[in-house]
């Protein structure tokens, strides 16, 4: 795992930096980057559940994901003051 910020150049270049400031990105073994819900799904798999991630990743679990995914990164501040509390 490594910050978008601490990226180095390539892979990461001005359009990457901009997309990373939006959503989560991960790159597999094989390249393919995913984004977003997918990439946390694959994160998900690595953590020890491939199951419950291959069974989100099908349709129509995968349009929650996404939707899940997009209604939180919009709303960050939102979401910290209940979720990250001390």
């Amino acid at each position: 795992m490594l910050p978008y910020q601490d990226a180095p150049s390539p892979p990461m270049n001005d359009d990457l930096r901009a997309a990373c400031a939006l959503a989560v990105h991960l790159r597999t073994g094989t390249g393919v980057w995913l984004r977003a819900g997918r990439a946390v799904l694959a994160t998900l798999g690595l953590l020890g559940w491939p199951r419950m991630a291959r069974l989100l990743a099908s349709p129509p679990f995968i349009w929650a994901v996404e939707l899940g995914y997009w209604l939180v990164s919009r709303n960050r501040p939102f979401f910290a003051r209940f979720l990250f509390r001390r």
